[in-house]
């Protein structure tokens, strides 16, 4: 079961609507879900809110943005983890990926960093990649080059509208992940939405005989 979710990102207003804070927007929008509080806490390296009563957890649920900047996200969650005893398989990190389209996301538990500062940051620093992570597409810019000034850019309105969509459909797997129902959880975020059904055709129309 989850009991730390952290969203990454890099603190501050310039930052505050690029790709690379698609983290971040996760966890706003489910502190304010929760009806919680984002506060700065010293002793953990960011924003911090304790919730007592989320819907599926059995104690206590933490959400934090750290305010390290990306490259080291882990001295902010690894601070955090420690102190409560989290083990890394209790912790969500919500991520911007460049592998998937925006409007696509992906759940699962470990594996690599796939070139991403946050998540490589946070391996090293809880001595584990054995955490769960929530991959939000933003789309990749074409060149390994243009990466870096990509997801520190605003995407266009369609692309970030897309991000938010995802977003909100994945917070109807937080009470699942809250309770340990990881299978049930992964099942609802790759959940492929219906298929529309073909119209009936229309009966014929009697016509009058001549």
């Amino acid at each position: 079961m989850i009991k730390l979710m952290v969203g990454l990102g890099n603190p501050g207003a310039e930052y505050e609507d690029t790709r690379h804070n698609a983290g971040f927007w996760w966890i706003d929008g489910l502190a304010r879900g929760l009806k919680a509080s984002l506060q700065p806490d010293k002793a953990y390296h960011g924003l911090v809110a304790r919730v007592n009563n989320a819907p599926g957890a059995s104690g206590p649920v933490w959400l934090l943005e750290p305010m390290t900047y990306m490259n080291l996200s882990g001295k902010s969650v690894a601070a955090l983890a420690r102190f409560f005893k989290i083990a890394p398989e209790e912790i969500l990190a919500i991520h911007d990926e460049l592998d998937l389209p925006p409007g696509e996301m992906k759940f699962k538990k470990g594996g690599g960093d796939g070139g991403h500062n946050g998540l490589r940051d946070m391996r090293a620093q809880l001595g584990s990649g054995d955490f769960w992570r929530l991959r939000l597409g933003i789309g990749h810019p074409g060149h390994k080059a243009e990466v870096a000034n990509y997801v520190l850019r605003k995407p266009p309105l369609a692309e970030r509208q897309a991000v938010e969509d995802c977003i909100e459909k994945s917070y109807a797997a937080v009470e699942l992940m809250l309770s340990g129902q990881m299978d049930k959880a992964l099942a609802k975020i790759h959940a492929k939405p219906p298929r529309p059904k073909p119209p009936k055709p229309e009966p014929p129309v009697d016509t009058p005989a001549s």
